[in-house]
C-alpha cells in the first residue's frame, strides 16, 4: 500500500526534524518505506502499518502547526546550540571559530560589521540569521540591500529598465533567501514587503523599525552612503554590515565607507566588528589557496 501526504506545515524542517529525523523514526517504528519529495511525504508498505504511520504523521502536523509551537522549537534549538541557525529549509551550522564568533556577535549586538574574503559566510550566515529572526517573530521584516556599483561594467549599456539593470547586483541576496525559505514563501514575503531586496539608494529617507537589515558588499559604499544606511536603523532592529575591504570597486579617489567605520565606530558599545579570514572559508578547498595567493601578491 502507498499513501501520499501533503506537507501542510509552513516550516517543514521544524516538524519533520533536521536530516529528516522524524521520517527516519517513522520508518523504523512502522517498518515501512518513507520518502519526501515535491512537498509531499510518501509512505509505502504493509497496509495496516501504513495507515497507522499516516495517522502519526498527520497528528504531528496538527500538533506542530501553531505559531507558538514553531517559535518554541526555533528558540529551543538555538538556545541549546548557539553555533547553529534554524531556518525553514535547513539547519545552518557555523563551521569555524570565526563563524561562531560572528553568530554570537549578532545575538549580542544591535550592529555587527563582518569583514572578510569571499567564501567566509558573511552574507550566507547573515541572511540565515535574518530568516531565523523573522520565523521566531523577533523582527517583523527583513531588509536586504547592496550598493549598485559598476564593478568594471557599465550599467548604462545593460538592457532594460533600472530594475533590470540592478538585478544582477542583488541576485546573490535572492540566492541566499532561496537557500533558507521555500520558493513560494520567498515570493509571498516579497509581495507582502515582509522581505525587501533593494539597491542601497532606495534606503534614503526611511526609518526601519522591527527589522533585520543587511548591507552586503559594503566595501563599495562611500562614507556618506554608509552614514545614510546606518542612520536608517530604528527601534527593535538588528543591523548586519558585510564586506571585503580587499575588493573595493569604487574609483581610486573615493574612500570606502566600510574602511572608514572601522576607525570611526570601533569604540561604540553595541557595535561589534568581526574579522574573518581564509581559515573561515567554507567553499571549495582551492578557494582558501586562492585567497592566500592573492594576499601574498598584495603584500609583496
Amino acid at each position: 500500500m502507498k499513501v501520499s501526504i501533503p506537507i501542510t506545515h509552513p516550516d517543514p524542517t521544524l516538524v519533520i526534524g533536521y536530516n529528516d529525523e522524524f521520517l527516519k523514526k517513522i520508518k523504523r517504528e512502522y517498518n515501512i518505506a518513507v520518502s519526501m519529495r515535491n512537498e509531499r511525504i510518501y509512505l509505502q508498505g504493509d497496509e495496516k502499518k501504513v495507515k497507522e504511520a499516516a495517522k502519526a504523521v498527520k497528528k504531528m502536523f496538527k500538533d506542530s502547526h501553531t505559531e507558538s509551537s514553531v517559535h518554541q522549537k526555533i528558540k529551543a534549538v538555538e538556545e541549546k546550540d548557539l553555533t547553529c541557525v534554524t531556518t525553514p529549509k535547513r539547519l545552518v551550522k557555523a563551521k569555524s571559530e570565526g563563524q561562531v564568533e560572528y553568530l554570537r556577535a549578532i545575538n549580542e549586538n544591535d550592529i555587527v560589521v563582518s569583514i572578510g574574503p569571499a567564501g567566509t559566510g558573511k552574507t550566507y550566515l547573515g541572511v540565515a540569521k535574518a530568516v531565523s529572526y523573522l520565523m521566531a517573530k523577533k523582527v517583523e521584516r527583513i531588509i536586504l540591500t547592496r550598493p549598485a556599483v559598476e564593478a568594471g561594467e557599465s550599467l548604462g549599456f545593460l538592457p532594460g529598465a533600472i530594475e533590470d539593470k540592478v538585478d544582477p547586483y542583488l541576485r546573490p541576496l535572492y540566492d541566499a533567501l532561496n537557500d533558507f525559505l521555500p520558493y513560494d514563501r520567498v515570493k509571498k514575503y516579497l509581495n507582502m514587503k515582509t522581505i525587501e531586496v533593494a539597491p542601497l539608494a532606495y534606503m534614503r529617507g526611511r526609518t526601519l523599525n522591527d527589522a533585520f537589515i543587511i548591507l552586503d558588499e559594503a566595501q563599495n559604499t562611500t562614507g556618506m552612503q554608509m552614514k545614510m544606511f546606518l542612520t536608517r536603523m530604528g527601534w527593535r532592529s538588528k543591523v548586519v554590515v558585510t564586506g571585503d575591504i580587499t575588493q573595493v570597486d569604487l574609483p581610486s579617489t573615493v574612500f570606502s565607507g566600510l574602511i572608514e567605520i572601522q576607525h570611526l565606530l570601533k569604540n561604540i558599545p553595541g557595535i561589534n566588528f568581526i574579522y574573518l579570514n581564509e581559515k573561515d572559508v567554507v567553499r571549495h578547498h582551492l578557494v582558501q589557496k586562492l585567497i592566500r595567493a592573492y594576499e601574498a601578491k598584495d603584500s609583496a
